[in-house]
């Protein structure tokens, strides 16, 4: 299963770094994604990793403040968000697929497992 930590309720121009743990199996064939939930609106893809080579893909609204990284001795996934914006608040999730060739970002419903969502508050 999947472990999302991290969020919290920060004031805009903050920081937070979001995580994603596995349990019962390690990240080594898969890619990783981060999702995120606006009220009312459809899961979104954020940033996904594949772990072989980590290799990385960012939606635009995020590149240069968004980063995500892997600790492959910790089996985790990071997201580290800088620079944040109270429109960036939603409900995170992440997600993972057993490719190297993960799905469009845009593609939520092609993730085979997730984690539960942790909620990413951004007052302005």
């Amino acid at each position: 299963q999947l472990q999302a930590c991290g969020g919290g309720l920060v004031q805009a121009g903050g920081s937070l770094r979001l995580s994603c743990a596995a349990s019962g199996f390690t990240f080594d064939d898969y890619s990783i994604g981060w999702f995120r939930q606006h009220p009312g609106k459809e899961r979104e893809g954020v940033a996904c990793i594949t772990r072989s080579d980590g290799s990385t893909i960012y939606e635009d609204s995020v590149k240069g403040r968004f980063t995500i990284s892997s600790d492959n001795a910790k089996n985790t996934v990071y997201l580290q968000m800088m620079s944040l914006k109270p429109e960036v608040t939603a409900v995170y999730y992440c997600a993972v697929v057993r490719s190297e060739r993960p799905p469009d970002l845009g593609s939520y419903w092609l993730w085979g497992l997730w984690g539960q969502g942790t909620l990413v508050t951004v007052s302005s």
